[in-house]
């Protein structure tokens, strides 16, 4: 599993979303990070393979080395604590394009940018929570019914060839097929930072392992 993610103010998410794919039961795992937190996130396991950006942020020059990398692994997550800037999104724009790993986007990688550069030949998993799913289909849906908020997951799925798995009070997981489940129980300590970052990370690491992109959404909420 490859995580690339986290900005010079926000380290903790990248490697939050490491530690989920370790615990997971996966054994290889390549963070691509902050190089001001390359040591921050080679403490945090002795498991963890380390790259860094060229420069001070993820931009297009990375993306070549980048996609080399997803040639040899399985899944691939992108997002977690980065900055949204113009560099980011574009570098974030070409590897989403260019990548056969599966790939599971995450915080600044829900973009609508991004939907654009998804084939319908990738395993690609979207996990928003409502704002995040408002900025996707550029649509307030903040106040909307949890119906409607349903049914523009499922236009999502459907449209792009994507898994979506909307965080919220109730949970609901929507496969490109129009399979979906709702997933009930959650409590206000799931709003905590990093609960994302973690989910992420285990949907990746269960990929990797052979599960159904639907299966590992459903199991790793």
């Amino acid at each position: 599993v490859v995580i690339i993610g986290g900005s010079h103010r926000f380290h903790g998410a990248p490697i939050f979303s490491a530690l989920a794919a370790e615990a997971s039961g996966v054994d290889l795992i390549f963070p691509v990070v902050h190089r001001c937190h390359e040591v921050e996130t080679r403490s945090a396991s002795l498991s963890f393979i380390v790259h860094t950006f060229k420069g001070n942020s993820l931009t297009a020059g990375d993306a070549e080395s980048i996609l080399a990398l997803l040639e040899h692994v399985d899944t691939c997550v992108i997002g977690p604590g980065m900055a949204e800037t113009p560099e980011n999104l574009e570098a974030i724009s070409r590897i989403v394009f260019g990548a056969h790993a599966a790939l599971v986007l995450d915080a600044t990688a829900l973009h609508p940018r991004m939907l654009g550069s998804i084939s319908k030949e990738q395993t690609v998993v979207l996990t928003p929570h409502r704002g995040e799913l408002g900025r996707l289909v550029e649509k307030d849906v903040g106040n909307l019914p949890t119906k409607e908020v349903h049914a523009l997951v499922e236009l999502l799925t459907r449209d792009h060839g994507v898994f979506v798995l909307l965080k919220g009070p109730e949970d609901i997981v929507v496969s490109p097929n129009g399979t979906k489940k709702i997933i009930r129980g959650g409590n206000a300590g799931l709003t905590k930072g990093g609960t994302g970052d973690a989910i992420a990370g285990l949907i990746a690491g269960l990929i990797a392992q052979k599960m159904d992109p639907f299966d590992a959404c459903v199991h790793a909420t």
